[in-house]
């Protein structure tokens, strides 16, 4: 999966198309992400007494949010003028140095996420 906890998505299909917001939680094996305001669901929660202490959690209606499909959501990033772009995620290999545990170097690649509209690194 191309996407990240902490990217920036916006919603492309479903209820709530045209919203934006961070990822929260990524998950690979069902292929969902979970994003911060999106597909809000509500939940009634009974009371719950904890035999141990004896105190009681009080119930209701809690709202929370619930993962969506990774092919409704876009990459948002910010091109040159600061303006935000949905775009599609590329990678690439940059050469980088690393460093041996006896402190020798030597040039390795590293595989780097970019921006399909921009071409810069995310």
């Amino acid at each position: 999966m191309k996407l990240k906890k902490g990217d920036r998505v916006k919603v492309i299909a479903g209820k709530d198309k045209g919203a934006v917001g961070e990822i929260m939680a990524v998950y690979a094996a069902d292929n969902r992400v979970l994003v911060q305001g999106v597909n809000i669901m509500k939940r009634h929660v009974r009371d719950q007494a904890d035999p141990s202490t004896g105190r009681t959690t009080k119930g209701g209606v809690i709202s929370s949010e619930a993962p969506i499909h990774a092919s409704n959501v876009q990459l948002v990033v910010k091109d040159d003028n600061g303006n935000e772009v949905v775009t599609r995620v590329g990678s690439k290999r940059n050469e980088v140095t690393k460093t041996r545990p006896d402190g020798s170097e030597y040039t390795g690649t590293r595989g780097v996420r970019i921006a399909r509209k921009t071409g810069k690194e995310i």
